[in-house]
């Protein structure tokens, strides 16, 4: 029995040799990427530009198509064919804050660091009035303020608690981290609480009944606190995209160290005197959302059509300019193509990049373009374009450096991942998990049996103080981890193009693919 094991482990590490061998990998190639991607590096030029210039990108905003623009000419400056901002279908209404400021002004003045929510209007001129504390834990308590509420600047919680972090923001990946992420995930499923799960349910039906109460009352404002701390502020929308959506109050989400004052006031009995000027511009002009797209062809003829593809969303949302979410994966996918270029590379397979519109409300840009362009779920159709799509290589957790790839449940992508990761093993890049992460574009192709792939990145202060927020900005970006990050991204997508055989492929039941929810 021992014999016969000791057989078959034989048998397993002698074909896992082979097939390492097997993957062959140039090292002059890698060297050169290397030294183009941290010596001659423009990837701060890249950053300053999406950051400074052409920030905030609310998908189908203005901004948005201004900064497409711009990106379609500089990677047609960097030597790519075939720019264009391509049509992925049906988006909706775009919004853009025009203007903003808002006050305490007695019983002391206090200028708020607020934000408006996207998709939600503005108000006429200036409002002026004592701000209306509402502290409503059921649905009875709303009988308290029928009738008080016509043009007020409305307070919709009580004071929220704030505690005092003795850890810092930021974070990298230790060693004990990365090894126990490479461990299989272990099984059965996640458990979820009942009684939680109701209790969510509850309070979000809650809040639907005040918001619209709210408004058949005849409020002006609807203030709320962040959930940040330190004057960082998370907000996202308050209304939608969608055309033709029913219009919600104008809403703002102000620091909570600051909406805490105004409530402790207002519990005093002290008027609490705001004064508000919300500019709000609503632009449904053009429906269409736009990927951005460019590519440098291949050069084999045999296998040119094939496609190796990287990128990150472009959208972002509008408090901040969108450094870490995702300025950093556009310009590392920028960055990586210019490496490319620049090394002058003839790739067997052609290389495409593409920056994703409407990531942050769904995942729209990338899931219409793998429908459009491979696997149609709600037709159950495979397009032509299916089987010449080598992989798809995603960056979208911050701003911090590549520590490896999560292989998405793809046992025969391991061991050549491993291979590609070891030049840059001295830059912390070495992880390969079999493991899945979502929410993020990577998704789109993952779902329909594409080698789609995202990045293991150092999470740095992406989820405590930059994820949405109006700390999103450049300066909170590191330009070293993008430098890193882009040289691996260039490699990767270099290795997938040159290889002689398109990279493996879990198995895939086109029948069991869902059909997707509806988007717009």
């Amino acid at each position: 029995m021992k014999r016969k094991y000791s057989t078959i482990l034989l048998i397993f590490f002698t074909l896992t040799i082979t097939l390492t061998a097997q993957e062959k990998i140039d090292y002059q190639m890698m060297q050169r990427i290397r030294q183009e991607g941290l010596q001659n590096s423009k990837i701060m030029e890249l950053m300053s530009y999406l950051c400074d210039i052409y920030a905030p990108r609310l998908a189908a905003s203005p901004q948005y198509r201004e900064a497409g623009k711009w990106a379609v000419t500089k990677l047609t400056e960097i030597g790519l064919e075939k720019a264009k901002m391509e049509s992925m279908g049906t988006l909706g209404r775009g919004w853009e804050l025009k203007k903003f400021y808002g006050a305490m002004t007695s019983p002391q003045y206090m200028p708020l660091i607020a934000f408006p929510k996207a998709w939600t209007p503005g108000v006429e001129g200036v409002i002026k009035g004592n701000a209306v504390l509402m502290d409503v834990k059921t649905e009875a308590d709303l009988d308290t303020y029928k009738g008080k509420l016509k043009g007020a600047i409305v307070l919709s919680r009580g004071e929220q608690p704030v505690t005092l972090s003795m850890e810092a923001d930021g974070k990298r990946y230790t060693d004990e981290a990365l090894n126990k992420m490479k461990m299989a995930s272990e099984g059965g499923g996640r458990n979820f609480d009942p009684a939680q799960i109701q209790a969510m349910r509850t309070q979000r039906e809650l809040q639907q009944k005040v918001a619209k109460f709210l408004k058949d009352e005849g409020a002006a404002v609807i203030l709320e606190p962040s959930r940040g701390t330190d004057g960082t502020i998370f907000v996202q929308s308050g209304g939608s995209y969608r055309m033709n959506s029913e219009m919600p109050l104008p809403s703002v989400v102000v620091s909570v160290e600051q909406y805490n004052r105004l409530v402790r006031i207002a519990e005093k009995k002290i008027p609490v005197a705001l004064e508000m000027e919300i500019e709000a511009n609503f632009v449904d002009t053009d429906s269409l959302g736009y990927n951005i797209i460019a590519e440098i062809p291949g050069t084999d003829k045999n296998i040119k059509d094939e496609v190796v593809m990287l990128g990150g969303h472009f959208d972002t949302w509008h408090a901040g300019t969108g450094a870490t979410d995702n300025s950093s994966g556009t310009a590392v996918a920028m960055e990586a193509v210019r490496i490319l270029k620049a090394l002058n590379i003839k790739p067997k397979r052609t290389i495409r990049i593409a920056l994703w519109d409407a990531e942050e409300v769904g995942l729209i840009g990338s899931r219409n373009y793998v429908k459009n362009h491979f696997f149609d779920a709600d037709k159950k159709e495979i397009k032509p374009d299916y089987d010449k799509l080598t992989a798809y290589f995603n960056y979208d957790n911050g701003s911090g450096k590549i520590r490896g790839i999560y292989a998405q449940g793809n046992l025969a992508v391991v061991s050549i991942f491993e291979e590609w990761l070891k030049p840059f093993n001295d830059l912390g890049a070495a992880t390969v998990t079999l493991r899945n992460t979502g929410s993020t574009d990577h998704a789109a192709f993952d779902a329909v049996g594409l080698p789609g792939f995202q990045f293991i990145q150092d999470e740095l202060e992406y989820s405590s103080r930059t994820h949405h927020s109006n700390m999103d900005v450049f300066d909170n970006a590191s330009i070293p981890d993008l430098m890193q990050s882009a040289t691996i991204m260039a490699a990767f997508v270099y290795n997938a193009a040159m290889r002689d055989q398109k990279l493996p492929r879990k198995y895939f039941d086109p029948n069991a693919v869902p059909q997707r929810r509806r988007q717009f």
